[in-house]
């Protein structure tokens, strides 16, 4: 009888179950939102699916229910796009709405054909993870609301991501919802106890287990180990600064920023992405303006690594040597475009690293040997510029006068957990995170963005140090701990002692795992489900 009074019957009824769900699924997210909101998130809209299936509605009539529930959570939690631009905002939130409404779509497919409710919610979990994997792998990659993220501001809450990174939020999530629907769906008070009792512990237990493995990083000085590192904010508007200045008086302002708080125990200075924004030929980069500035901090401090942001491009006039991410200048004339972190070190030759987890349509082209011929040279403008990046298939890593190895990691790289893992398998003992934020202004969007770090700090057991030139400047510990940070439109330094560590944490080593499992799951109970519907269709 509750069941049959809790079940919506109406259209309206529906609509608003779903518009419930995304109002809980947004309310949790960082950094406004309370993550516990996040194991009832998709119960409401779990109790459509249902109804649904008892009135054998068709799954395109899921997808619009679910797209409904999708958009509003899309659009709460991502709008701040629009301030980049509101084609990107709107091209995003349809989309990725769209995608996440597939899941449901082919899980209400699998629902039908399948006898047995627990290989449809199987698939349903598996091909939730098949999708956020997917969005860390494709070329229109926008893994910006996968569920394991929505934890990052309750960084106490997760230290276990050292084992499972976020894909082990995801299940986390997924479990506890269907815990909570199932318990709403049993009939005998004693399986209902029990299913909410299960659905308490779900959440508690992995708490308490992070509170018990909690690492104590109160003194970076304790350690035997750390690096003094001084993070530069120069607060340069993109809009109307940026790329209207010149690298001679961005260098000066650098200068001016480090003179206020570096010490002689300082070993390195960190400055933003793209900061030199001119654009260097990297064939002429030893003779290059923004190369001179950096020498005239080298020389006066000597003992100091320099890392930080550049335009880079490479002129090619060998049509053979056109690759797939080169551009077109005129007849005879090509150019390689990167976005570039350059590390000057005291005794070593300079280092370049070129980002190459990209922006889609700004930074890439995706799938441009089919759309290009459909849309010509028309890219999804999300703020910056509009040039085809090329990136470098390694995540190779800067070295500093004292062997301390330091990871390049370029604005939205920081988003990918098993990517950044490619650093620190490649030994890197802290995470250098540079990055310009004031693209979106002051929204959610650079204040999210810096929450995603604490998880790779988390994940990886490695100190960040994140140079924003408008954003927010920070250091993190490795539990994920703000130690210091410099807000939006502030334009200033910081100067962080944070620990340096060699340990390759379990998801460092093994990366996604949880995800690839979820991905055979869903495969395998999709198959099971579609040969008991050959069956089924046999017998008829």
């Amino acid at each position: 009888m509750f069941l049959d009074k809790l079940l919506p019957k109406t259209v309206l009824q529906k609509l608003t179950y779903c518009v419930l769900s995304g109002l809980l699924l947004a309310l949790a997210w960082p950094t406004y939102g309370f993550p516990l909101l996040l194991f009832l998130g998709f119960v409401p809209l779990l109790l459509v699916e249902y109804q649904l299936l008892l009135e054998n509605k068709k799954s395109s009539v899921v997808l619009g229910y679910a797209f409904t529930t999708f958009l509003v959570w899309n659009s709460i939690t991502t709008f701040w796009i629009y301030y980049s631009t509101a084609f990107g905002m709107v091209f995003a939130l349809l989309v990725n709405s769209l995608l996440m409404s597939l899941v449901f779509f082919l899980f209400h497919k699998v629902h039908h054909w399948s006898h047995n409710n627990r290989i449809a919610y199987i698939f349903l979990v598996g091909c939730w993870i098949g999708f956020e994997y997917m969005h860390l792998h494709w070329e229109f990659s926008w893994p910006w609301l996968n569920l394991g993220n929505g934890f990052a501001t309750y960084y106490q809450w997760i230290q276990w991501y050292e084992y499972t990174g976020t894909f082990g939020g995801t299940l986390w999530v997924w479990l506890v919802n269907l815990l909570i629907f199932f318990s709403l769906m049993a009939t005998q008070p004693k399986r209902i106890n029990i299913l909410r009792a299960m659905a308490v512990s779900f959440v508690l237990l992995p708490i308490g287990v992070s509170y018990l493995i909690f690492p104590d990083y109160a003194s970076a000085e304790a350690k035997e180990e750390y690096i003094e590192t001084l993070i530069l904010q120069p607060n340069i508007n993109p809009y109307t600064e940026k790329y209207n200045t010149t690298d001679k008086r961005v260098g000066d302002l650098l200068l001016k920023l480090t003179e206020e708080k570096i010490t002689s125990n300082t070993q390195l200075i960190l400055a933003p992405e793209t900061v030199f924004a001119d654009g260097t030929n990297i064939d002429s980069w030893s003779f290059s303006v923004a190369k001179r500035q950096v020498e005239e901090l080298k020389n006066k401090y000597p003992n100091t690594a320099f890392i930080g942001g550049i335009s880079f491009y490479k002129l090619i006039k060998d049509e053979a040597k056109i690759e797939k991410q080169t551009n077109f200048a005129r007849p005879g004339l090509w150019f390689n475009d990167y976005n570039s972190a350059i590390a000057v070190v005291p005794g070593r030759e300079d280092d370049f690293y070129h980002k190459s987890k990209l922006v889609v349509g700004v930074e890439n082209f995706p799938y441009q040997d089919w759309l290009k011929p459909i849309l010509g040279n028309v890219m999804i403008d999300l703020g910056g510029t509009v040039a085809m990046k090329t990136t470098q298939p390694e995540r190779s890593v800067f070295e500093l006068t004292d062997q301390t190895k330091v990871a390049p990691i370029i604005c939205y790289e920081s988003v990918y957990g098993e990517y950044v893992g490619g650093y620190v398998n490649n030994q890197a003992q802290i995470l250098a995170i540079i990055t310009n934020d004031a693209w979106w202004e002051d929204t959610q969007g650079h204040q999210q963005h810096l929450s995603y770090a604490r998880l790779r700090a988390i994940e990886h057991r490695r100190a960040v140090v994140r140079s924003a030139n408008t954003g927010i400047s920070a250091g993190i510990l490795p539990n994920g701990e703000i130690t210091q940070k410099l807000g939006y439109e502030k334009q200033g330094s910081l100067l962080v002692n944070l620990p340096l560590e060699n340990k390759i944490t379990f998801y460092a080593r093994f990366g996604d795992y949880i995800a690839r499992i979820g991905i055979f799951l869903a495969i395998f109970s999709f198959l099971l489900a579609l040969s008991q519907k050959l069956r089924d269709k046999k017998i008829k």
